[in-house]
């Protein structure tokens, strides 16, 4: 990661130093075990990745699969409910997981039974629905579900089933149970009637916090009570989030039922939890419904029905998933061998998360200011009251806080990956943000729902970040995302870091380029610059093809080239001189996310400049390929020949190779895929472009083309005054039909990113790598910078548009489209200069289209504005 000089408050925190300083002493690793080798070994997928979103799924180890992989391979499994030799082997080893499962929460058969369930929410589910209730509403003697409001929404949604049954649903603030606790309250009689049931998590999968288990004892006993309500109460404890990275011992916390998500723990299977139910409580449970596997006995024709003896067998509609059931065994094995059990992993995270939490804590602006908010109910004093989760928001110097969706962003540049949001957690995300139930209400007006990018409204936030840690986790992953914290929000603003050089091989441009120094990247973390000199003395000499590959540079070109250097005559421009407003070049993209073509007069079509996003790059699942995922696609050069009719695609060591405008629809393989969760008709290119796609990103690919005869019709938010028919038509562009970029938006941005050479010469950011990297069709000449965002509508030539908002961004403009390399400095920069909100160019719609005769878009035609306000510029 680039450095540059640190501010007093911005060093990293000693992790040596820090644990010598615990009492008692930290636990790092699992003893002997050496945690780089298990990384390596059971996890090299990870290599240039810092995952950190553990609370979300965890990741299964190379030698669980491999296990689980050779007894699929050796044993026949048949269907459980069958009687033949298979299937007595299927049904022996699930009941023998059953064991396997309780012991694993020191437990056994004696004290409770284990009901396999599709996850944690099917088996809160179950509780809500079989739970003896007594109806009654809030002023009788019925029953009362009441759970804490730091509860996942799977637990909360248990009151909709609740509240059909007459069930009064009560929510519970964790400092009224805090409360509770301390006065010890005996307002409850466990021996008397009605039944209630009180749920609430292990461990908040918001902040981490881990309530007491103690309260389960306290409120079966009648020491405490979620609420005064005379009658005999139950406890659900959600422990998904918390037996993940802790053990769990029920013989000592008899819970009447607890809720698990296997893949929580394991990372695979994924789609299978479990029920574990008390004993004393499974004869209560009401059973309503009886599927395959469940019924003793019944009649067809005869309302006649027997439940089997066996609480797993009665609530197991159905037949099981019985072979994920068998990877459970492989999991657990696995995990014992890797780590040694739970309680050491639930050392480790801790350390790592008491660590990570006192780094942060630490960081300062120059002026005092705290970098991070940190929403936490504790300290990070001790494993018993602190998960390894660390939710909080980034602010700026003054206070201000960061969207979540740009530190998303900005995280994903450095190969991080962490979690934003609410996380299915309102309640926990109201009382730590602040965030009123009349906000909330006037959020989802606003449009913003749960798990968009809406981050900021009204300057206020609506989520915030997550990291979490792993039993795979190690103190270079922490260490790493300390460090783009402290780059991303202490280093930039100050000095302007320099871009390390990237050495390599120039590129081999089509038409005139300037290339940039970029942040040497390999493997997907950026290099320090005592990594960046080994360059020089051969050590990266065995990059990956990412490190090597060079492009060809979209040929756009500046209409004045004379104009564009580092003066650029631009102070003009800046200043108000605002000259005619023109168009100085056009690009069309005919293979989404790959290179532009060039043209200076094209011809318009009712999706667009005409072939513009028609193409679009798969994976083997037919699954769009970007230059997020995949940034080489900018290396790949389209050509299109009207006259030929043939598209060429060119790129560095490969065959040129054509492709037909259009295919042949009775031989092409019709297909579906989506484009911004937009389900689109394609068909497929054909073998011999799919071959030649494979070779050069080294992975099975295919080219395919939306179909001509389908319709993609914009998002309403894209229309003004239109009538049904009229709704505005898209090829495979991910939100309007056109972007235009205004150079003097480009400009100033360049001016924001100057930077000096090794001589202290100041230096710009070619303007020709600006442009391309945002990738629009209409580049204009002759504005003030960001006046575009105040047009409403532009005529150019006899053709009109409606201006359909900002473009905002992503990190696809941290990507040098000549050579496919990856470097932070423009959406980090863009980032500090747009307020947070990295918009840039806008959207264009056609407002009326008459395509009885040719329309064209032609370079040096004249841009006609019209202002928001109704005025003309």
């Amino acid at each position: 990661m680039a450095s540059g000089t640190a501010q007093p408050g911005s060093e990293l925190l000693d992790f040596a130093r820090f644990r010598d300083s615990s009492s008692p002493r930290l636990t790092y690793g699992y003893g002997p075990r050496s945690l780089r080798e298990l990384r390596e070994r059971e996890f090299g997928r990870l290599a240039g990745t810092v995952y950190l979103d553990h609370a979300g799924a965890t990741l299964f180890p190379q030698s669980q699969l491999t296990s689980f992989t050779n007894d699929l391979l050796k044993n026949v499994y048949g269907n459980p409910h069958s009687q033949n030799i298979n299937s007595r082997l299927t049904h022996d080893t699930v009941e023998q997981v059953r064991y396997r499962v309780l012991a694993h929460f020191h437990t056994s058969p004696d004290d409770y039974c284990v009901i396999f369930t599709s996850g944690c929410t099917a088996a809160l589910k179950l509780v809500a629905e079989a739970f003896p209730w007594v109806p009654g509403g809030p002023n009788s003697s019925g029953s009362w579900f009441c759970y804490l409001t730091d509860s996942h929404t799977s637990v909360v949604g248990m009151r909709e089933v609740t509240k059909a049954m007459n069930i009064t649903s009560i929510p519970v603030r964790p400092e009224d149970m805090q409360s509770a606790e301390t006065r010890g309250a005996a307002s409850c009689d466990p021996d008397s009637q009605p039944l209630h049931l009180f749920c609430y998590p292990a461990q908040s999968n918001f902040s981490g916090t881990r309530y007491p288990l103690s309260w389960i004892e306290g409120i079966k006993s009648g020491r405490m009570c979620p609420v005064n309500a005379p009658g005999k109460w139950f406890v659900l404890l959600d422990a998904a989030s918390y037996v993940s990275t802790s053990p769990l011992d029920l013989s000592v916390y008899q819970a009447d039922f607890v809720s698990v998500s296997f893949y929580k723990i394991f990372g695979f299977p994924t789609g299978l939890g479990a029920l574990l139910v008390n004993n004393r409580m499974a004869p209560l449970l009401r059973k309503t419904y009886f599927g395959g596997g469940t019924a003793a006995a019944y009649l067809a024709g005869e309302d006649f029905y027997v439940p089997r003896q066996s609480v797993s067998e009665r609530f197991e509609d159905g037949t099981i998933s019985f072979l994920d059931v068998i990877a459970l065994k492989h999991g657990f094995d696995t995990l014992e061998c890797l780590t040694g059990g739970m309680e050491n992993i639930k050392q480790h995270t801790f350390t790592l998360a008491q660590y990570t939490y006192s780094a942060l804590s630490s960081l300062r602006y120059p002026n005092g200011a705290p970098v991070v908010r940190i929403y936490s109910d504790s300290e990070f004093s001790s494993p018993e009251v602190q998960g390894p989760i660390i939710n909080f928001n980034v602010l700026d110097d003054r206070g201000n806080v960061i969207g979540y969706s740009q530190v998303d962003k900005m995280a994903s540049l450095y190969n991080i990956q962490v979690r934003t949001g609410c996380f299915c957690n309102t309640g926990a995300c109201q009382r730590h943000l602040g965030i009123s139930n009349e906000r909330v209400k006037k959020h989802l007006q606003a449009g913003h729902v749960c798990g968009d990018n809406i981050d900021l409204i009204d300057g206020q936030p609506t989520g915030s970040v997550r990291i979490s840690f792993g039993y795979m986790s190690t103190l270079e992953d922490a260490q790493t995302f300390l460090r783009f914290i402290i780059a991303t929000r202490l280093h930039w603003p100050d000095g302007q870091l320099l871009p390390q050089t990237l050495a390599g091989e120039a590129p081999a441009p089509l038409a005139e380029c300037k290339s940039l120094s970029t942040l040497a990247v390999v493997d997907g973390h950026s290099l320090s610059p005592q990594e960046d000199t080994l360059a020089d003395s051969g050590v990266w000499d065995n990059l990956s093809t990412t490190m090597n590959a060079v492009g060809l540079c979209p040929p756009v070109c500046e209409v004045n080239r004379s104009q564009q250097t580092p003066s650029e005559k631009a102070e003009g421009v800046l200043n108000g001189d605002r000259g005619p407003h023109i168009v100085t070049n056009i690009c069309l993209y005919p293979v989404k996310s790959c290179a532009a073509f060039e043209v200076t007069r094209w011809p318009v079509g009712n999706q667009g400049l005409l072939y513009d996003r028609s193409w679009m790059v798969v994976n083997h699942n037919g699954i769009c390929l970007s230059q997020k995922q995949e940034p080489r696609l900018c290396l790949i050069q389209p050509f299109i020949d009207l006259q030929q009719r043939i598209m060429v695609l060119k790129a560095k060591g490969m065959e040129p190779i054509e492709v037909p405008l259009e295919g042949n629809g009775e031989r092409a393989q019709i297909c579906q895929s989506k484009v911004c969760a937009d389900r689109v008709n394609t068909y497929d290119c054909g073998e011999k472009i799919s071959r030649w796609l494979s070779k050069f990103f080294g992975r099975e690919c295919h080219l395919i083309k939306q179909s001509s005869n389908f319709q993609r019709k914009a998002k309403k938010k894209h229309g003004k005054d239109q009538s049904p028919g009229s709704t505005p038509t898209l090829s495979l562009v991910n939100e309007a039909q056109y972007l235009l970029l205004n150079r003097s938006s480009v400009l100033e941005l360049q001016q924001q990113l100057n930077f000096s050479d090794e001589n202290g010469k100041e230096k710009l950011f070619p303007m020709s790598d600006l442009i391309s990297r945002f990738r629009a069709n209409i580049i204009t000449n002759g504005t003030r910078a960001f006046e575009e965002e105040k047009w409403d509508e532009i005529s150019i030539g006899s053709l009109r548009f409606q201006v359909s908002g900002p473009c905002h961004r992503c990190q696809m403009i941290c990507i040098d489209q000549q050579t496919g390399q990856r470097n932070q400095e423009v959406f980090q920069k863009l980032s500090e200069s747009r307020k947070r909100k990295v918009n840039f160019g806008v959207y264009l719609m056609h407002t009326s289209l008459d395509l009885s005769s040719p329309r064209f878009l032609s370079v040096g035609s004249q841009v006609l504005p019209v202002l928001k306000e109704n005025g003309e510029c």
